[in-house]
């Protein structure tokens, strides 16, 4: 996600923080500081309501890392490929792969609300029996905060609307009882565009009686019903797809150049007469080596592009999404590791013999739009 900055791993994954996060805990701090605990325990200093609602800040977001945690621990036990968690001001995201069955896909989903679920109980529970043993009345008030944060976490987070987990869960269901992946993923977007509208209004008619609560309740309608939105696109897209083999899709021939060439004669001689924006590396033996962004390739200053070979302003294959010509179009964007997109290398017997770029998929699914499918012409 752009704004956001490595800070660790966690169970193996790269662990990001948003910008927003900072900002997030600044607010909850202020809510649980200034309005929740003097109404709670009323009577202490400002001081011990500063320290402890910076240290009930900083447990929620715990609790938010333990619930992404929880989709990641749960994605890798199930063979699921991750890139990483980031915490951001929404929560929490994380980046993994397509799951290949509706039970890896509701053992991820539900991980997450469940694990909110748990220590919201567990935060409750603690927090009274604190407060009953030992009578430490603002400790005891952080934890049953942090337990009702968590136990409406959980519960929202389960709302039937994708992008949130509940969404993934009616998908897995919907995929489990028909067999159909692409029905399922159409119907909870179509749930999360639905639920979306319905939480912006919420959130809206909530503003203008009084409560600035609804904003972030417009805010996160929006979100769902964008992202709910781009979802659908892409399942109508997967649906659009069946039966089609990337040797359909690809543009062939292709510029390609030699890996070793300098930046400025790779520019020249093969950049500034092709028509895509990605294009593939060739080895000494003529065998695809990577793929290199003329986006990239401009941003090089002019001092360096002789003595900068391409290969080094290149993605390596090994990064490179690439598929066979007979493979499945819609199984190879599947099978896409997360942070790795389009162009897709076409390679057969180790020769490169297409590209598939985004305009390429987007011209297919149009031609077959106006009932026309077979091949393709190059380009």
């Amino acid at each position: 996600m752009n704004g956001s900055v490595p800070i660790g791993r966690v169970v193996g994954v790269p662990l990001r923080m948003h910008w927003s996060v900072p900002l997030l805990v600044v607010l909850f701090a202020y809510g649980l500081g200034r309005q929740t605990l003097p109404v709670w325990t009323p009577g202490r200093s400002n001081a011990v309501y500063t320290l402890a609602s910076v240290v009930g800040a900083l447990l929620l977001m715990g609790s938010l890392l333990l619930h992404e945690t929880a989709h990641a621990a749960m994605a890798r036990r199930s063979k699921i490929s991750v890139e990483d968690v980031t915490l951001w001001a929404l929560g929490g995201m994380t980046r993994m792969g397509r799951p290949q069955s509706a039970g890896a896909a509701f053992a991820v989903a539900v991980s997450g609300p469940l694990t909110s679920l748990v220590i919201g109980g567990a935060a409750v529970g603690a927090g009274i029996g604190l407060d009953a043993l030992l009578g430490w009345a603002v400790p005891a008030a952080v934890l049953v905060w942090l337990g009702w944060a968590n136990l409406f976490l959980g519960v929202f987070n389960l709302l039937p609307a994708s992008p949130l987990d509940g969404g993934r869960v009616l998908q897995a269901l919907l995929w489990w009882r028909t067999g159909d992946r692409d029905r399922a993923d159409r119907a909870a977007s179509r749930s999360g565009q639905v639920m979306g509208v319905l939480l912006a209004a919420l959130g809206w008619v909530s503003f203008l009686r009084g409560s600035s609560g609804g904003l972030w309740l417009v805010v996160i309608g929006v979100f769902i019903t964008f992202v709910a939105g781009a979802e659908r696109q892409r399942a109508v897209l997967q649906t659009g797809l069946r039966g089609v083999r990337v040797a359909d899709a690809m543009s062939s021939p292709v510029a390609a150049g030699a890996d070793w060439l300098s930046v400025r004669r790779f520019i020249e001689e093969v950049a500034v007469g092709s028509r895509h924006s990605a294009l593939p590396l060739l080895d000494f033996d003529g065998r695809p080596s990577g793929v290199v962004h003329v986006r990239g390739l401009a941003r090089i200053p002019e001092a360096q592009r002789d003595a900068l070979r391409v290969r080094d302003a290149a993605t390596p294959l090994e990064r490179c999404a690439v598929a066979a010509p007979g493979d499945l179009l819609g199984e190879a964007l599947d099978a896409l590791r997360p942070g790795v997109g389009l162009p897709l290398l076409v390679v057969d017997a180790d020769r490169l013999v297409g590209i598939v770029t985004a305009k390429d998929v987007t011209r297919l699914v149009e031609r077959q739009a106006l009932g026309g499918g077979g091949a393709r012409e190059p380009g």
